[in-house]
């Protein structure tokens, strides 16, 4: 099996949805690679996209149609301002014309050639969607492309799970795998991890790459909690990091993202206070999220707050937490995170929000227990504990919108992270019961036996509820 590097699960990504945005928007791109490598794109007439499952039910919600003009548009979600996105989604469907390549444009019909097909599901996963290009032989180019979760994106003729396959020095594939590989090279998890990562890049690359995603965190919350209003969608979400900074720090400005952190280490550190912040930068993210902002995925979209909460918590109020324990948290988190991936699913078309909220909640648990000095033993039960709360949770966001209950779901499972750790660290390991391995087989054992409507279809669970006014 090969191996994914943690910088594929934890990652720089835009909203709202890594599977419904992200994995779109780079399918929609992959085709344009694909007609460009054939020498085709300066005979294409039209490009229809066909959305199906839980893309065409949720996609209007998860913006998938704006992704997918902005990928045909050759726009890289890495490097777009964000707040422009959706006037140029706007300009490309009142001018019925799309830019496909330098010196190529041709004509787009909204309503003919962006197809929601809620009726059609195809047979490889949920996140189904096909694009045909017309040629100006009359011909026509078919290819399907599945987004299944994280941002990946595969195909019929590959389905690897990385986007960089690698079969690593010591694979690991299991927990097992990572508590043998640990014992017998006598190394702490994100130690063997920093070994493995030594495949795509070199040391001192991983650890700069460790902290850019620090850095790009910092710079999330700090939007997040600089900005007020009403998200976008129509369920009249309101913006409330801004409003809870304001009542933790009456009176008090911050021009940047460090005089907040220093700020929240002078104030206090009372249990009900640090809850509350720990909420507070897990709404900042993903009220980011929910508006198109650039964001953490980690492992997915709906669930990049959990993460970025737990580590912005533990260097604000924990002491001696540096660097180098950001280090150790991200490559641990991340590792843990592929072994859902391999293992299960980190899809919520596939699981439901267990297979986000859950995961990101275990890969912060263990991410966490590895920086306070926890053993390999509690680094793995602190992941298994914090999953095994979140088993079976569905995922029903009303209207489509990664907003309801998905924004408070990271809160919670950010808190959940956090208890894990400390539960963990306090256990007797010996006496555990059940293995990481064990529960993420049972994750995706539940995932399979969900019924469909509770996986990011918005037909069961709380979508079933009309909402005429926030209940955020």
């Amino acid at each position: 099996m090969e191996s994914i590097s943690v910088f594929e699960i934890i990652k720089v990504g835009i909203g709202p949805s890594s599977s419904h945005t992200m994995g779109p928007w780079r399918a929609a791109s992959f085709f344009l690679e694909y007609l460009k490598k054939r020498e085709k794109i300066t005979e294409v007439v039209s490009i229809t996209t066909y959305l199906f499952g839980s893309l065409a039910k949720t996609g209007w919600g998860h913006g998938t149609d704006v992704a997918v003009l902005m990928g045909l548009s050759q726009e890289d979600y890495l490097t777009i301002d964000t707040t422009a996105i959706r006037q140029k989604a706007d300009n490309i469907i009142q001018s019925g014309r799309i830019t496909i390549d330098k010196h190529k444009t041709i004509d787009f019909n909204y309503k003919d050639h962006m197809v929601f097909d809620f009726d059609q599901s195809l047979d490889f996963h949920p996140n189904g969607m096909r694009f045909v290009a017309e040629l100006s032989d009359g011909t026509s180019i078919t290819r399907e492309y599945f987004s299944v979760g994280g941002g990946f994106v595969v195909t019929h003729d590959s389905d690897h799970v990385a986007q960089n396959p690698i079969v690593t020095q010591y694979p690991c594939h299991s927990a097992q795998d990572i508590e043998s590989y640990c014992e017998e090279l006598n190394l702490s998890i994100s130690q063997l991890v920093m070994m493995n990562e030594m495949a795509w890049r070199n040391e001192e690359e991983t650890r700069s790459e460790a902290l850019t995603i620090w850095s790009e965190i910092k710079k999330c919350i700090f939007r997040g909690i600089s900005k007020r209003g009403i998200l976008p969608g129509g369920l009249g979400v309101h913006r409330r990091a801004a409003d809870m900074v304001k009542k933790l720090m009456p009176g008090q400005t911050f021009l940047t993202v460090e005089d907040l952190i220093k700020a929240i280490r002078l104030g206090s550190h009372d249990f009900n206070t640090v809850n509350k912040w720990v909420s507070t930068f897990a709404l900042a993210v993903n009220e980011e999220n929910a508006d198109f902002g650039r964001i953490i995925t980690a492992p997915t979209n709906g669930a990049s707050g959990v993460i970025p909460a737990v580590l912005m918590y533990a260097y604000c109020f924990t002491p001696h937490f540096g660097e180098e324990e950001i280090i150790k948290f991200i490559l641990t988190a991340g590792e843990i995170g592929t072994l859902y991936k391999k293992g299960a699913t980190i899809s919520a078309a596939m699981g439901g929000c267990q297979a986000e909220i859950g995961v990101s909640s275990s890969m912060a648990a263990g991410g966490l227990t590895e920086a306070f000095g926890g053993s390999r033993a509690q680094v793995l039960q602190a992941a298994e504990i914090a999953m095994e709360h979140h088993l079976g949770m569905t995922c029903d966001p009303i209207g489509g919108l990664v907003q309801i209950p998905c924004i408070e779901r990271n809160c919670m499972g950010a808190i959940k992270a956090i208890t894990a750790s400390n539960i963990a660290m306090g256990l007797d390991i010996p006496t555990a019961l059940v293995s990481l391995d064990n529960v993420i087989k049972t994750m995706w054992e539940t995932a399979l036996d969900m019924n469909t409507k509770y996986k990011e279809t918005s037909e069961g669970g709380l979508a079933n509820i009309s909402v005429n006014i926030s209940e955020c």
